[in-house]
C-alpha cells in the first residue's frame, strides 16, 4: 500500500459511478431475485442487453452502480442475449468474481434453459454436438454451423411436452458456450426457437395468441459458492413466456424434475474451455477500457472462430444416447431428418445429434 493510501504514478483514477435516475434504480430493484456478500443474482428481463454497445444505452453493467452502495462496483461474470431472459449472476467483489467465473470457465456451473421451439423433435433426449463458427459477412454478429472450421459446441436438451405436431417445450444445457449457440443448434435440427427470426426465419413464428417475442429463458443456475454451499436459483417466466405456455396448455410443474446430468467434459475439454474464457474476458476487458463516457463497450462475437467454412445445409445427424423418461404426450411429433446412430457408421465429421431412434416416418431430406 503506497504511503499515505497514494495512488500509484501513472495509474488510472476509478472510474465516477454515473448517477442513475429513478426509473433505473426501480428497474434494478425489481430485477433482484437474491442476493448476499459475494453475488448478486438477477432475473433479466427479455429485450435488456448485458452490456453496452453501439446505440445500446441501457444495459445491465450500466444499472450494477445500484448495487455498488459504499462497497467495490459489482461485475458481470457471464452474460445472455439481450431477448434471452432469465437468471444472470453478478459478482459483489473482485473476489468473488474470480471464484465465478473459474467455475464458469470449468464448466462446473449448471445452467439449464427452457425453450419453446417450433414443431417436436423426433430424438425427444439427446445431445447436438455441432461445431460452430462466425457466419462471414456478418460481421461477427452471426454464427453457424462449420464441421471443419468451427470450434466444437455441445448441448444436451430433452422434450418436456409437446402440443401436437405445432410447437414443443424443450429444456436445454449448454455444455459448452458459444455465442448464441443454443439457438442456432435448435434451428440446425429443424426446431428453431419461436420467436428467434434470426436463425429461423418466418418459420419460427406461431399464428395466433402467441408472442412474436424470442422464447428462450435462462431458467436455474447451479453453482458453487465461496461459502462452500451450493448457489441453485430459478428465475420465474417473462409475461409473454407464461402466456404462451398456458396457450398451449403446458404446465410449468412438468419441468420441475432435472434430466439426469450429460457426460463429463474431459479435462482436455475443460482446459479447453477455460483458455478460451480467459481469452474472451481479456478481450472484453481491453473493450471497456476503450470505452469513453464510463460506459462499457461489449467484445462481439463472444468465442473466437474461423468464418468461411460450409453451412450445415442438408448434413445428417445423429449418435445414440440415453433414452428419455416415458410418460404421456399429446399428439404425434412431426418427422425430422433421419438420424444416423454413431455404432452404424455415417455421423458427420463434428457429431450431430444423439438419441434413440425416432419411431415416427423418418422424413425425406
Amino acid at each position: 500500500v503506497p504511503p499515505g493510501g497514494e495512488a500509484r504514478p501513472g495509474a488510472k483514477a476509478p472510474r465516477a459511478r454515473r448517477e442513475l435516475s429513478e426509473e433505473e434504480l426501480e428497474l434494478a430493484d425489481q430485477m433482484v431475485l437474491t442476493q448476499d456478500r459475494a453475488a448478486i443474482v438477477l432475473n433479466k428481463p427479455p429485450g435488456l442487453a448485458t452490456q453496452g454497445g453501439s446505440g445500446t444505452k441501457q444495459h445491465v453493467d450500466g444499472l450494477l452502480d445500484a448495487y455498488a452502495s459504499d462497497g467495490p462496483r459489482p461485475r458481470l461474470v457471464h452474460r445472455l442475449d439481450k431477448d434471452t431472459s432469465g437468471v444472470l449472476l453478478i459478482a459483489r467483489t473482485p473476489g468473488s468474481a474470480a471464484y465465478f467465473s473459474k467455475r464458469f470457465s470449468g464448466r462446473s456451473a449448471k445452467k439449464i434453459y427452457w425453450a419453446l421451439v417450433i414443431g417436436v423433435p423426433s430424438i425427444e433426449d439427446g445431445m447436438i454436438e455441432l461445431p460452430l463458427a462466425k457466419q462471414p459477412g456478418t460481421g461477427g454478429e452471426k454464427m453457424h454451423v462449420d464441421e471443419e472450421n468451427g470450434q466444437s459446441a455441445r448441448t444436451r436438451y430433452r422434450v418436456i411436452d409437446r402440443a401436437g405436431n405445432r410447437a414443443a417445450w424443450v429444456e436445454l444445457h449448454p455444455l459448452t458456450g458459444r455465442t448464441h449457440q443454443l439457438r442456432v443448434h435448435m434451428a440446425a435440427i429443424g426446431h428453431p426457437i419461436v420467436g428467434d427470426g434470426k436463425y429461423g426465419g418466418q418459420d419460427a413464428f406461431l399464428s395466433g395468441s402467441i408472442s412474436r417475442k424470442m422464447h428462450l429463458h435462462a431458467r436455474r443456475l447451479i453453482i458453487e459458492h465461496p461459502d462452500g454451499a451450493p448457489l441453485d436459483v430459478t428465475a420465474p417466466l417473462p409475461e409473454h413466456f407464461a402466456n404462451s405456455m398456458e396457450s398451449l396448455g403446458f404446465d410449468e410443474d412438468d419441468g420441475a424434475e432435472l434430466a439426469p446430468s450429460a457426460p463429463e467434459l474431459t479435462k482436455a475439454d475443460e482446459k479447453r474451455a477455460a483458455k478460451q474464457h480467459s481469452k474472451q474476458m481479456r478481450k472484453e476487458r481491453r473493450g471497456e477500457r476503450r470505452s469513453r463516457g464510463g460506459e462499457a463497450v461489449p467484445a462481439r462475437g463472444g468465442a473466437k472462430g474461423k468464418s468461411g467454412g460450409k453451412n450445415f445445409g442438408d448434413k445428417p445427424f445423429g449418435r445414440s444416447a440415453a433414452p428419455k423418461k416415458s410418460g404421456p404426450k399429446k399428439g404425434k411429433g412431426s418427422p425430422v431428418p433421419a438420424a444416423k446412430s454413431r455404432n452404424g457408421g455415417g455421423a458427420p465429421k463434428g457429431g450431430g445429434v444423439s438419441g434413440p431412434r425416432p419411431s415416427a416416418p423418418r422424413g425425406k431430406r
